[in-house]
């Protein structure tokens, strides 16, 4: 416990019935025994190869000043557990998160009307998923430098650092290349649910770099998603930010997360 936050680490079983790893944040002063209101909860998927633990550690003190959870899931993908790349069984465990929080840490209600997504990098693009595919979930999601078409990302992978391992492991992962297993790729990709997204009506923020130095080219990923879901006349609300910033890794403590939880209402 520290800085007004409580910790929880807890286990669940992944859609292939692995165990895995989740932290859960609380404001320090919700406990067993104690009067819980139910708590809005925020669903915070990792990026790639960042472990549960270092995923938490950035949300500082801001569940103790906003009055809600959070929960960071281990994840789990088809092959791979950090770099599941919004694997179809990745998303679902991601859409149970409210249920195996509530089934772990029974004194903790959580209030079903205010369930949210957030997340960089890969979790950026897995709460754009998360929101294609669960769109009665979310009352609002927020996604950070995010792979938007994973179709494309594959060959951009070797023009930024380490991209020749990422192509490897996503070979794995996936299960081939976009040329051998062009399906795979492609629903994956959060274009692929762009209707579904722009009918749901849940508010949507999107943040991303024109300096991006490791999902480079955003003007073709996040850039492009934005215009094309901007084109459908989305029902929910839909907000843009740009920056310069590397990537959301080096500054999502700092200013994407306390920006996000703004504009979502659960910070002043």
């Amino acid at each position: 416990m520290s800085d007004g936050i409580k910790r929880l680490n807890i286990r669940y079983r992944a859609h292939n019935r692995r165990t895995r790893p989740a932290v859960v944040l609380l404001p320090a002063r919700y406990g067993p025994g104690r009067p819980t209101p139910p708590l809005p909860l925020v669903i915070s998927p990792h990026g790639r190869n960042v472990r549960a633990a270092t995923n938490a550690s950035k949300w500082s003190d801001l569940p103790g000043r906003g009055n809600f959870a959070v929960v960071c899931p281990g994840g789990m993908g088809r092959r791979l557990p950090l770099h599941s790349w919004g694997w179809r069984g990745q998303i679902a465990d991601l859409s149970r998160m409210p249920e195996i929080v509530r089934s772990a840490l029974p004194w903790l209600r959580v209030n079903k009307g205010r369930i949210y997504a957030v997340g960089g990098s890969m979790g950026g693009h897995e709460t754009l998923l998360l929101l294609g595919q669960y769109p009665k979930l979310l009352d609002g999601a927020v996604a950070f430098d995010s792979v938007t078409n994973f179709y494309l990302r594959y060959n951009d992978f070797a023009r930024s650092p380490g991209g020749r391992a990422a192509q490897a492991l996503a070979r794995v992962e996936v299960g081939g290349t976009p040329r051998t297993n062009p399906r795979g790729y492609v629903l994956r990709s959060p274009t692929h649910w762009l209707p579904a997204i722009a009918q749901s009506g849940v508010p949507l923020q999107l943040w991303w770099s024109e300096a991006d130095k490791i999902v480079i080219d955003q003007a073709k990923q996040s850039g492009a998603f934005y215009r094309e879901l901007r084109k459908r006349r989305p029902r929910g609300r839909v907000e843009a930010v740009t920056g310069s910033w590397s990537h959301s890794f080096e500054s999502y403590e700092k200013i994407q997360l306390p920006g996000a939880m703004k504009w979502l209402g659960l910070v002043k």
